[in-house]
């Protein structure tokens, strides 16, 4: 080299990168001195001094000249190879096979929203029925008080498991003498065994079945079975329809072996929405037990609450202040309210009671109108564990004479105190009052508010029979794993009863009625293949969730939590798709054109790229559509072919070229997995499936009714252009002499044909080209787009065999036809790695194919090139995402397909501060991580308080309310049935068996606002490095030239691109600024007539000595505790 032999602590001097257009410094450290901002060309001389090595790093002319030779190699092979212009040609050849038709966005979101306004009206009519009918039997239903078990037949969900257990208690005892055993046929509707002759019926744990409100709520709900058959005989395509009883009875149909979870769309559909605050008592008398008891209740009631709700979490001792960063009400969305649970577990018993700050402090909450809330259903929570405050004057100040707040107290434990305070209080209030002396009494206990809130929606009458439009939630079906989100309606259902003639109208809800309906009943309504790879249908609710998205699809089960998506995760966020989701909030149509950007469909890669946006509302729902369309796919392709069909006899026009005999001379064919016919048996292999195709194939005619002529005659038209393709193009060319390992073309029609045959063995792209990566990235950029394989298909460069390991390069065939502009197909070839390298190197050098390498002596001077000096000079071809494609350096050969910065993280953070490189963060909300250790959060806990030795030790302890709890827990269990089994429903998602949903942090990079071509150097005082850097034309790659590094003390910080574990934003922050949304727009939460005065009762049980100190005696012998006991519904406030 021209410079002295660097070591870690020489110094020499450097060129700067290259002033003018496109010049920039690195974005971090120090102003360069003077002498780094001369120009390379200056420095030169410096660089090849006298005395020193013969070689000098090559100047910036020399560099773009490799580069353009590198530009016109590629070009090259894609022309002759790839057969662009060639196919071109077929397609105008054979202009008389097919037509070119317009997706109009206006007329065909239009026509897609009347249709499923449609589907949705007559779902809607059903569940209409339904409810009219559920009233009339209640109505009509004559109370038995002398109700027994035996007296009721019907199907238990739940029955089947436990009667399979020899050693369960209710066998024992008999109860289920009057349960059904049904037999199950598998149904492609519901992807599961159901029974359609039956109901089931669905009992909670923790409510026990054998009382008789639900014995008489069992015998009246029997007589809806008809008139849910009556319904699927109307409408065979309708689900799940299902009546949620306010008693916590559960009866759908068809039956099935596994329960339903339903809670999410009960909630929505028995009130409105709601402004919660919840207080919690965390004064010094709140110890072990009840403290745990009131966070586990707490959770359960945050479960309570969906995304039409506000609500905030506060405790309270002599100050109340807020358990969480959350400083006002928040929507109760699923992030907000996992910070609630996990706040809430940190709370920590001191101080004396206040009930004074904590009630003023939920007061100011509910009156502060500078923030989004509900507006309706205002109340407040508090748990305690009893005081005697009744504080009268903060009511006054607040809440009277109005009354606008609901107050609900919760006594919590077992204790001595007087509970007629709290009474006081939630009547005064127009609330209800509460106890929870157990863990077993948490989930009836803190849902029964709902009954309060139900009383004006009844007493409105019709005015309140209002269809809600629930959140998408996930079904669990056994053995297929996740089935269509189903989409849940609800409408409640009233008591009509009346005490006597004359008597004031019954204000209880019975319960909600709902009806499920499945996503892909919607999607069928959609057009899709015509709208082309990247074009999609997409629908959001009111608050900016979607319904419909081809990027709703998360990886967990989760049952009791909606599947809320926002459209600004769904895609990648801009200040346009915020004003599109706005319009479509409020009910508008528009239309509107935007540069955005968009994830590959392997999440690697970022384009920019244009997209039409076109969205009107659902009339009659709260939804509006939205499609999205590239310029591109404004046309396509509809395949014509009754002519040739008519010559060849009835039979299909070059169907020979689909059947694996012609495979050797005409290249392999994968077609894509879609539903051409209704007989055509789907198979994830796809040999097999294309098997199955050829079978349906000899035995239907052309026009058969059973097909879907669109799919199968684009599909039959494509096979016929490929094939055409390889008589033409390929079939007559050397691809060894190239250093190729395949060619291939894929199409809208489906088709994929690869070539050679053999090439077929190591083809790793998805059959389906929609959804192939490769595929819709070359309709959205320009030029060649190289797709390196991923490293983790990679093998060490001594183990790779046979030429299997291959670069993709595709691009797309734009067709022209009159003014209509179309891109119908890709076409591309398959570089053999291992030759390309060896070739990068001499296109890269300062030899022709003619020369030899350069002999530089003594006195001849010459510059560096990627050939001859690659112990010197690294050489490397980089792509859009920042993932190698090509480098002179053997050892890493093994690392193409590899994130750059895993490979130089020194050069690759240089091209990102020089702005080669942008970065763009996003979050996966619907990403799989493994299962975690079982927590204490929510619901989950069902463990009992274990005392300590300090307790023990403790006299204190021995008469205190954390002991009376275990006896009364250990009291009841003798008698009642276990509840420390789980819940089948709830077992089903314990971490344990399943992975948990969480949140992934994703980095892409893509190409930065430079263009151009220069050099730049590495500031690393005595261990800087040069670089070159040069986009390539016509390509995604980026050709970069730089000295190697000779010295570890640069490390820089390594650029991450692997996605990681994250917990999302910091939702502190956002609610601060909280995306618009649009709640319902009727509340009914006051009715004058309301009565008020059933408003809670209490009772205290006070231990005795001699059962303390029973107790004590059976926990010394070691006696094992028997579970905790079902907890009995409250018929005075039922029926």
């Amino acid at each position: 080299m021209a410079v002295p032999a660097r070591t870690c602590g020489a110094s020499r001097p450097g060129p700067a990168q290259t002033p003018g257009p496109g010049a920039r410094r690195p974005a971090s450290g120090p102003p360069r001195p003077l002498w780094l901002l001369l120009s390379p060309l200056l420095l030169l001389p410096l660089l090849a001094a006298p005395g020193a090595s013969a070689y000098s790093f090559p100047q910036q002319h020399t560099m773009q000249h490799w580069a353009r030779r590198l530009e016109q190699e590629v070009d090259g092979v894609m022309r002759i190879f790839g057969g662009v212009q060639q196919l071109r040609e077929i397609y105008k050849d054979n202009r008389n096979l097919f037509e070119v038709q317009e997706n109009e966005p206006q007329k065909l979101v239009e026509k897609v929203a009347g249709d499923i306004e449609s589907l949705l009206d007559r779902k809607v009519q059903a569940l209409k029925r339904l409810a009219d009918a559920a009233e009339n039997f209640q109505k009509a239903h004559r109370w038995q008080d002398n109700i027994k078990e035996e007296d009721i037949v019907y199907y238990d969900a739940k029955a089947d498991a436990e009667l399979d257990d020899p050693e369960s208690e209710d066998v024992e005892r008999g109860s289920k003498a009057s349960t059904l055993r049904l037999d199950f046929i598998e149904d492609p509707n519901f992807k599961n065994k159901v029974n359609y002759s039956y109901t089931a019926v669905q009992i909670p744990t923790d409510i026990y079945k054998g009382s008789t409100v639900i014995l008489n709520e069992l015998n009246w709900t029997e007589a809806l079975e008809n008139v849910f058959m009556e319904n699927r005989r109307q409408d065979p395509t309708l689900l799940w329809q299902v009546f949620g009883s306010a008693t916590g009875v559960t009866r759908y149909y068809p039956g099935r072996y596994q329960p339903l979870h339903l809670l999410g769309r009960y909630i929505q559909g028995a009130s409105s929405p709601k402004d919660m605050v919840i207080i919690v008592d965390v004064s010094g008398s709140v110890s072990g037990l009840t403290l745990k008891l009131m966070k586990t209740s707490v959770c359960e009631m945050l479960d309570t609450l969906s995304d039409d709700d506000y609500v905030n979490v506060a405790s309270f001792n002599e100050k109340a202040q807020p358990v969480s960063c959350f400083t006002h009400l928040v929507q109760a969305n699923v992030r907000n309210k996992k910070v609630f649970k996990e706040a809430v577990q940190g709370m920590v018993a001191k101080g004396t009671t206040g009930y004074k700050a904590g009630f003023e402090y939920a007061f100011d909450q509910l009156q502060n109108s500078n923030i989004t809330r509900a507006n309706c259903n205002k109340m407040i929570m508090m748990f305690t564990d009893g005081g005697e405050d009744r504080v009268q004057d903060v009511f006054e100040k607040y809440n009277w004479p109005n009354r606008t707040v609901r107050v609900f107290t919760f006594s919590v434990g077992q204790h001595n105190y007087d509970v007629t305070p709290l009474q006081w209080m939630a009547c005064a209030n127009k609330g209800y009052y509460f106890e929870i002396p157990s863990i077993g009494a948490i989930r009836i206990n803190t849902q029964e508010y709902l009954d309060v809130l139900g009383r004006p929606m009844v007493l409105a009458g019709k005015e309140a029979k209002q269809v809600q439009w629930t959140n998408v939630y996930e079904d669990a079906l056994e053995g297929m794993g996740l089935a269509p989100f189903p989409q849940g309606w609800t409408l409640p259902v009233f008591n009509l009863t009346q005490d006597g003639p004359g008597e004031k109208k019954n204000q209880l809800i019975l319960g909600v009625m709902g009806i499920d309906v499945a996503l892909n009943d919607i999607k069928r309504l959609t057009p899709n293949y015509t709208l082309g790879a990247n074009g999609y249908v997409f629908a959001i609710d009111l608050n900016g969730y979607v319904l419909l998205h081809p990027n709703l699809k998360p990886q967990t089960t989760n049952f009791r939590e909606p599947v809320t998506l926002d459209f600004l995760d769904a895609e990648l966020e801009d200040e346009n798709k915020e004003e599109i989701r706005r319009s479509m909030i409020d009910g508008n149509k528009g239309h509107k054109q935007i540069r955005t950007l968009v994830k590959s469909l392997d999440e690697r890669y970022i384009d920019e790229v244009t997209r039409n946006y076109t969205w009107v509302p659902i009339r009659s729902t709260n939804y509006s559509l939205g499609l999205v369309l590239p310029p591109y796919s404004t046309f396509y392709l509809q395949a014509n072919l009754s002519d040739q069909i008519l010559q060849v006899k009835c039979k299909w026009p070059d169907f020979e070229f689909l059947l694996p005999s012609s495979f050797e001379s005409e290249g392999h064919v994968f077609i894509a997995p879609r539903e051409y016919c209704k007989d055509l048996n789907a198979s994830d292999n796809n040999t097999e499936f294309l098997k199955n195709f050829i079978e349906l194939m000899e035995k239907v005619t052309p026009d058969s009714k059973q097909c879907n002529n669109f799919l199968l005659h684009n599909l039959i038209l494509d096979t016929g252009i490929t094939q055409q393709l390889v008589e033409r193009v390929w079939r007559d060319q050397d691809l060894n002499t190239y250093s190729l390992l395949a060619v291939f073309a894929a199409t809208d029609g489906g088709i994929t044909r690869v070539f050679p045959n053999k090439a077929a063995e190591d083809w790793t792209e998805n059959p389906e080209p929609f959804n192939a990566s490769f595929y819709r990235r070359s309709l959205d950029n320009h030029g060649y787009v190289f797709k390196p394989p991923h490293q983790d298909a990679l093998l060490r460069p001594l183990e790779l065999e046979n030429d299997t390991v291959g670069i993709l390069v595709s691009t797309a065939v734009e067709l022209s036809l009159g003014r209509r502009t179309l891109r119908p197909a890709v076409v591309g070839v398959k570089l053999d790695l291992e030759a390309w390298a060896e070739k990068f190197k001499v296109l890269a050098s300062n030899r022709t194919h003619q020369d030899q390498p350069q002999q530089c002596g003594p006195n001849s001077h010459c510059e560096m090139d990627c050939e001859v000096n690659n112990e010197d000079l690294l050489c490397v071809l980089i792509d859009d995402g920042g993932f190698l494609v090509l480098s002179n350096q053997n050892h890493q050969w093994d690392q193409v397909g590899r994130f750059f910065s895993e490979v130089d993280a020194n050069l690759m953070l240089a091209l990102y501060n020089n702005s080669f490189y942008t970065r763009k963060e996003s979050y996966d909300y619907q990403a799989a991580c493994a299962p975690q250790p079982p927590g204490n959060l929510g619901a989950a806990p069902r463990g009992v308080f274990v005392p300590t030795v300090a307790d023990f030790l403790n006299l204190a302890w021995w008469t205190s309310a954390a002991a009376w709890s275990l006896f009364q827990q250990l009291l009841y269990g003798l008698i009642y049935h276990s509840w420390f089994q789980a819940d089948p429903a709830e077992a089903e998602g314990s971490p344990e068996t399943r992975e948990s949903s969480c949140v992934m942090k994703q980095t892409q990079y893509y190409f930065g606002s430079v263009n151009a071509s220069y050099n730049a150097i590495i500031d690393c005082g005595n261990c800087s490095r040069l670089f070159h850097a040069q986009r390539l034309t016509n390509t995604n790659l980026l050709f970069v030239v730089a000295e190697k590094p000779l010295c570890s003390q640069c490390e820089a910080g390594r650029l991450l691109q692997k996605e990681t574990h994250s917990d999302g934003p910091e939702q502190c922050e956002l609610v601060q600024r909280p995306r618009y949304r649009r709640g319902p727009h009727i509340c009914f939460d006051y009715n004058a007539t309301e009565d008020t005065s059933d408003c809670g009762r209490g009772a205290s049980f006070p231990p005795s000595l001699g059962v303390l100190v029973s107790l004590q005696l059976l926990l010394l012998l070691g006696l094992p505790p028997r579970p905790q006991p079902q907890v009995l519904v409250h018929a005075s406030r039922r029926l």
